[in-house]
């Protein structure tokens, strides 16, 4: 169940750096958060489904370390981007 293409689209362009940027943390972490809330909600139906839980706890495991990289490397867009996704410290 990947993301709908338009849904993916809009974060690219509200997260994105310039037109076109899907590779900056920002973007990674905005995509990987909305893939958890993905996620999470369908755990919340399907309690007994361990492979998708697996695979929920590495993409926040990855979410994470591009939170701890762009912190370090960049501290007011680490503090923008936690605000804009609702995310806490």
């Amino acid at each position: 169940m990947p993301l709908p293409v338009d849904e993916k689209a809009q974060i690219i362009k509200d997260f994105g750096r310039k037109e076109g940027d899907s590779g900056s943390p920002e973007v990674q972490i905005a995509l990987l958060t909305a893939r958890i809330k993905q996620v999470a909600t369908h755990l919340k139906d399907n309690k007994g489904d361990v492979h998708n839980r697996r695979g929920l706890v590495m993409m926040v495991s990855r979410r994470n370390k591009l939170l701890r990289y762009i912190a370090r490397k960049d501290r007011p867009a680490y503090l923008d981007t936690i605000k804009r996704l609702g995310l806490r410290k």
